[in-house]
């Protein structure tokens, strides 16, 4: 990258910890069977580690998972066609699974993870979501535990990246276009 792009910060490291206890306590009270966490990587894998210590602090003891996803291949936009890289390796038979994610965009990604899922047995499956973008949204799938609003920008940061850039970033901030052919338009994930 030989053009450094200008970030502004969408959500501060304060409000993304306390929406992350918020999210925590939330599942507590939503009271899972053998809840298993599973991680959507890659960009969840911050939100992800953060959401699960949360809920050790207030007494949850989920098992978690990773499963890799993709639809991009070498591209910036969805192919339309979810592959797995990474499968689980738990048996999600009668068991309460939260699907925990960077971002519910198209909502391709995460109705495959939901369904393949289910389909598995689980006793029901769950999303949660650091970020919900509903702008081109083509999957009909809704998180059931949200972060935050997500405006129609091109985010980056607490795990989300440009170009394999900004994951390490502790906020969570969008990249401010510099012409309207800028990348900010391109769908990001989930």
């Amino acid at each position: 990258m030989t053009d450094t792009p200008q970030i502004n910060v969408l959500y501060d490291e304060d409000a993304i910890a306390e929406r992350v206890s918020s999210l925590a306590r939330q599942l507590a009270d939503a009271n899972l069977h053998r809840m298993l966490v599973v991680a959507v990587l890659k960009g969840s894998f911050i939100f992800a580690a953060d959401l699960i210590r949360a809920m050790h602090r207030i007494g949850l003891k989920p098992e978690m998972e990773f499963i890799h996803l993709s639809s991009y291949g070498a591209g910036t936009t969805s192919s339309g066609t979810v592959t797995i890289l990474r499968d689980i390796e738990s048996d999600v038979r009668d068991r309460d699974v939260v699907l925990v994610d960077d971002i519910l965009e198209s909502g391709r990604t995460l109705a495959f993870a939901r369904d393949l899922i289910a389909g598995r047995g689980a006793r029901s499956v769950r999303i949660a979501a650091l970020l919900d973008k509903p702008v081109g949204r083509v999957a009909g799938i809704k998180a059931d535990f949200i972060g935050f609003e997500c405006p129609d920008k091109f985010v980056v940061g607490y795990g989300m990246d440009m170009a394999h850039a900004y994951r390490q970033l502790p906020f969570i901030g969008y990249v401010v276009e510099e012409s309207k052919d800028r990348s900010a338009t391109q769908e990001q994930g989930g």
